[in-house]
Parts: structure tokens; sequence; C-alpha cells
């Protein structure tokens, strides 16, 4: 008799150590889900931060390599290598500022890079 009563007690444990076990499963799906998407979005921000490295450094080359003319290179133009991208570049003497701007959708603030250099010919 006293068998038969522990038998009772124990009824259902199983079920109830298995839907812990699956819960605690999906708990961890879902951080590993969460981790990946976060992983990406840093990725692709680090991604648009090198390209816009590289577009202020094209523009500042180009200035090197034609001192004589900077006040040419005045100017305020749409980049379409990256989203809602804009250069500015703003000629005061011999220092030349470039200003890369760029907003991801979704996000309230535009990203910037600015670039100051003293370009003396």
């Amino acid at each position: 008799m006293n068998r038969r009563f522990h038998y009772k007690q124990e009824q259902g444990m199983a079920l109830l150590e298995g839907l812990i076990a699956i819960l605690i499963f999906s708990i961890g799906i879902l951080s590993i889900v969460g981790l990946q998407a976060a992983s990406l979005r840093h990725a692709n921000d680090a991604k648009y931060r090198v390209d816009a490295s590289f577009l202020a450094n094209q523009a500042l080359g180009a200035m090197w390599a034609d001192r004589e003319n900077l006040t040419a290179y005045k100017t305020e133009e749409s980049l379409p290598a990256l989203p809602k991208g804009k250069r500015t570049i703003d000629v005061d003497g011999s220092q030349v500022t470039v200003t890369i701007t760029w907003q991801l959708p979704g996000e309230p603030a535009p990203h910037r890079h600015v670039v100051v250099a003293n370009i003396n010919g």
C-alpha cells in the first residue's frame, strides 16, 4: 500500500520535468537569436563606418593632388554608397573639413564621420 501511495505522488513529474527542460532550451535559443541579430547590426554599422572613412580619405587625397584649387572642392553631395549618405566639404584657407553623414532605416539620428586636415600648398 505504501508503494502505491508513492507512485501516485510521482504521477506527472516526468511531464513537468520535460516541460521545464523545453522552457529552458527555448530561452537559450531565443537568447542566441537575439545575440545574432545584435552582432549583425554591429557588423553593418562597422562596415558603414569603414565606408565613410574611405570616402572622406578619397576626397582628401584628391585635394592633396590638386592643392592649388582647394576652394573648387567645397561641395555638398549625396553618396549612394551609404544609406541616406551625404558628403560635405568645407574649405577655410588651408584647413579642410570633410563630413560624411548617413542614416540607417529606423534610427532616429544620423551617424557622422568628420575628418579635418591642413593641406599646405
